[in-house]
């Protein structure tokens, strides 16, 4: 949303900490984290996150919001941990060239341009048009646009340049992310509405103009001024580099332990196989071996009874 000209403008983007640094509240009020929007302007369901107003301005609690970007960060550190993938979006002006920053330091997807509608409820469709983008750009990287005639290859070249605009950030996205990151849920209204009808995981800076219910896991601050984007954005792109150093390090002793584990193969002695005739085997069946005790049947005599009979 559109900050209230009576904010101080932060043009000069500089950077306020160090990266990987934890975020302290001096940093906070550097970047203008505690301004909201006009009175007039807010949404009562941010209320608990305002701490005051001064000249027609709400000032949000930075006290909350430096515990919520810490507890988010750590969710997001356990997400990327266990294989998840996280998207950023943000196409307000402000925030575009930061997206794409952050987004390509720590190895993950983003949307810095307009939001398609379709990107998340109908993926295989934007997918197939993703496919067409690395085509032309595999196409082009050969030469093939230099043999064409002069209007056919720059009509080409055209069409790449505006593929890329929409879905550079999403070229490597084979599937559904399993978290968004987003900067002014109010603009990506529609970005929002596609990752609650999936059940996807969102994190967002939410201003005071906007409903934070719509998020699981909030950043109550300014989504307006540069450099406090700049501040949790990559705080949040710190959090996933943590979380991936974490799952390689998890896979890295997994192959180390299957390894280990290993047990050689022995091999078995299979006993020879001698050829006996059907005579030799019989005999053998027939003859009791020397080593096993053989038990005869004695007869007993039956002892005669005095009547000539036999004793039962």
């Amino acid at each position: 949303m559109v900050q209230s000209s009576e904010l101080p403008k932060q043009e000069n983007v500089t950077e306020i900490r160090e990266p990987n640094a934890p975020i302290s509240m001096k940093n906070l009020l550097e970047a203008g984290v505690h301004f909201g929007h006009q009175t007039k302007r807010w949404n009562p369901q941010m209320k608990r996150y305002i701490f005051t107003q001064r000249n027609g301005i709400h000032i949000v609690d930075l006290q909350q919001t430096l515990g919520m970007i810490n507890d988010a960060a750590q969710e997001l550190t356990e997400l990327v941990a266990n294989g998840g993938k996280v998207l950023f979006v943000g196409t307000k002006k402000q925030a575009q060239e930061v997206i794409q920053v952050e987004a390509e330091r720590c190895g993950m997807w983003y949307v810095n341009q307009r939001w398609l509608g379709g990107t998340l409820t109908n993926f295989t469709t934007i997918r197939s048009r993703v496919r067409y983008m690395l085509d032309l750009q595999e196409k082009r990287d050969q030469g093939y646009f230099e043999l064409l005639p002069k209007k056919e290859g720059t009509k080409l070249g055209e069409k790449l340049a505006k593929l890329e605009k929409y879905f550079q950030g999403i070229g490597s996205m084979e599937k559904i992310p399993d978290a968004l990151f987003v900067v002014d849920i109010g603009k990506e209204d529609i970005c929002i509405a596609e990752a609650q009808k999936l059940g996807v995981k969102i994190f967002a800076i939410v201003d005071t103009d906007c409903d934070p219910n719509k998020v699981q896991h909030i950043v109550p601050g300014n989504d307006d001024a540069v450099r406090a984007i700049k501040l949790i954005t990559a705080k949040m792109a710190d959090a996933v580099i943590a979380g991936t150093n974490i799952l390689n390090s998890n896979q890295a002793t997994d192959s180390i332990n299957e390894e280990d584990f290993e047990v050689p193969q022995q091999e078995v002695s299979v006993p020879e196989v001698v050829d006996t005739t059907p005579t030799e085997v019989a005999e053998a069946v027939e003859t009791p071996s020397a080593e096993t005790p053989v038990v005869e049947a004695v007869e007993t005599p039956a002892a005669e009874t005095p009547g000539g009979g036999s004793k039962l």
